[in-house]
């Protein structure tokens, strides 16, 4: 998949186009996809999203995001997209009016454009998809994806995670929700009680779920393991800030300043305060046999 960061930096031939943000990536985003995909075949041209980095309520409305930009190419990447148009989405381009927006799709002669019927463009929202048409007739305008009845959106996830409900997000998502990390040195209190843990830095605005939790590692190096993860405060210890630690099953040696990405398969509990490190201890011991048994079914 090529990837710009302009509609300007890529080759002068018509396309097929959807345009979003794409956060998460869900189940929704990925019928605006398949549509897309649909599109481009009819028509034999590329297939190309136009998003924006970062998503755009994460600048009007300061919310943490699902994916971060290299988590969401990969996703794309995945979903067989041709092109990734990823715009820094700034306050100078939030404040551009509709017709420059519509001037950059020009350039890209899309022979098809694919929104959600929500979709909105240029300073105030003022475009919408009315006003796509004037670029290219054949515009799909999606109704809002469901499941249960409820609409699959990107702020229901966040809502899903922010109560450690990593099942209902995995449901909207179509995948277990995921995290990439750099590991970094903490302050080792792990090792000290048996249960060594891999410190990871994430993004800052990252939306993590909060709890002890079964998950699937992967290394940049490819390597796998089955492991269980806090997030969380730390409250045993009087921790200070947000921990995202991760313990990995039948693993010795050394991974700092490797990137992991972490998949939340199931929740195991709440973050809890214990009497001491003796109790915490114990509890990390059935925390690891419950996770166990969850990666193993």
């Amino acid at each position: 998949m090529k990837t710009y960061v302009s509609p300007s930096q890529r080759p002068d031939t018509e396309t097929v186009i959807a345009i979003g943000s794409f956060d998460g990536v869900h189940l929704g985003h990925q019928a605006l996809l398949a549509q897309l995909k649909a599109r481009a075949r009819e028509y034999r041209v590329p297939s190309v999203v136009y998003t924006f980095d970062p998503p755009t309520r994460v600048l009007t409305q300061g919310v943490e995001f699902l994916s971060t930009l290299p988590e969401k190419l990969d996703l794309l990447r995945l979903y067989g997209i041709d092109e990734t148009i990823a715009v820094p989405f700034t306050p100078e381009f939030a404040a551009r009016p509709k017709e420059q927006f519509l001037a950059d799709l020009r350039t890209m002669r899309p022979k098809a454009v694919v929104v959600g019927e929500d979709f909105y463009f240029g300073k105030g929202r003022a475009g919408s998809v009315t006003d796509l048409r004037e670029v290219c007739p054949d515009v799909v305008s999606l109704p809002m994806h469901q499941l249960g009845g409820d609409d699959i959106k990107s702020t229901r996830i966040r809502a899903l995670l922010a109560g450690g409900d990593v099942d209902g997000a995995q449901r909207l998502l179509g995948r277990p929700y995921e995290a990439q990390g750099v590991v970094v040195r903490g302050d080792q209190l792990g090792r000290t009680i048996g249960w060594p843990t891999a410190n990871l830095r994430v993004p800052e605005g990252k939306a993590l779920p909060l709890g002890v939790f079964a998950v699937q590692v992967v290394s940049d190096k490819g390597e796998r393991w089955g492991g269980m993860a806090n997030v969380g405060w730390r409250p045993t210890v009087e921790g200070r800030e947000r921990r995202f630690e991760v313990h990995l099953f039948d693993y010795q040696g050394d991974l700092y300043g490797e990137e992991l990405q972490v998949r939340f398969v199931a929740r195991l509990r709440g973050e809890q305060k214990f009497s001491g490190l003796d109790e915490l201890r114990a509890q990390l011991g059935r925390d690891a046999e419950a996770a166990r048994a969850v990666l193993g079914a």
